[in-house]
């Protein structure tokens, strides 16, 4: 008896058990409406909203925003100095992963603690800090400031606050991999005749370089939206150290609500794509952990 005269006569309960498959879990059924309601409520349709919303006064609208040079200075300075961080934060964040994992020596579970504290931290609380130490009278700004280097209120204070919100995405995606990587391939180099430097770059980078690419991919999306870290040490001025996210929320005050999601749908787009390709390469690099 084929399967089309199975399913003719029966009930659309019974039809939906041949495209579903048998599942063990009670609730199948209540979990994944529940889990669609609640993507669909606190992800798409927000999404949704903010794709939509710029077009409501047509194309030439959104043209006039986007290509105004303070939004297009602001875009460049949020997307660049987001990369410049990322990029940064890959070297940074494999030395202190590596030290963690490689290297014991006193305090380590302590140090382990604050590689998180960017997480728990209000950004804020973390603007106002940076701000104090690479402020002109600062503890580090001051010594800087006699050597010609000004970080506070320019787009470098921005650039060190992307890398202190970053680092721990590198670290904390490498940390665990690199846990996992036996070291007996690096022995069996050595017993090869590998030096540490081939080791590192023939055996140890190639396996990490997945990871590396995810956590610069995260930084990098953290980094284009970051608002609370940046403003205070920024100086916001107007075709220098002003981010796009304050933009939005210029827009925001001046009531021109399709502005400002004009932007933030660049921003979306932008980090979207990064995330993206680095899904991408990361599949490229370890096919079977796709």
């Amino acid at each position: 008896m084929s399967a089309a005269s199975l399913t003719a006569g029966a009930t659309p309960r019974s039809r939906l058990r041949w495209f579903m498959p048998a599942t063990a879990l009670p609730g199948f059924g209540v979990s994944l409406t529940l889990t669609l309601l609640w993507l669909s409520l606190i992800v798409l349709i927000p999404l949704a909203a903010l794709v939509l919303r710029p077009w409501e006064h047509g194309w030439h609208a959104v043209w006039l925003v986007l290509s105004d040079p303070r939004v297009l200075a602001a875009l460049r300075l949020s997307f660049g100095t987001a990369a410049a961080a990322a990029l940064l934060n890959v070297p940074l964040g494999l030395l202190l992963a590596w030290v963690l994992v490689r290297v014991p020596f006193p305090g380590r579970r302590l140090v382990d603690g604050l590689i998180d504290l960017p997480f728990a931290l209000p950004t804020a609380v973390a603007g106002i800090t940076l701000t104090t130490l690479y402020g002109p009278n600062g503890w580090l700004g001051a010594p800087l400031g006699q050597l010609g280097l000004k970080v506070a209120y320019t787009p470098l204070g921005i650039l060190m606050a992307l890398i202190f919100v970053g680092l721990p995405f590198v670290v904390r995606t490498v940390e665990p991999v690199l846990r996992d990587l036996p070291t007996d391939v690096e022995q069996a180099a050595a017993t090869l005749g590998a030096t540490s430097g081939q080791t590192f770059w023939r055996v140890i980078l190639p396996a990490l370089t997945a990871s590396l690419v995810t956590g610069a991919g995260l930084a990098f999306a953290r980094g284009v939206g970051e608002y609370g870290s940046v403003i205070f040490i920024a100086g916001n001025l107007p075709m220098v150290s002003e981010i796009a996210p304050l933009m939005i929320v210029i827009k925001l005050q001046q009531y021109d609500y399709a502005g400002a999601a004009a932007i933030g749908l660049i921003m979306l787009l932008g980090a979207a794509a990064i995330l993206l390709l680095a899904a991408a390469a990361r599949r490229a690099w370890q096919p079977d952990a796709a």
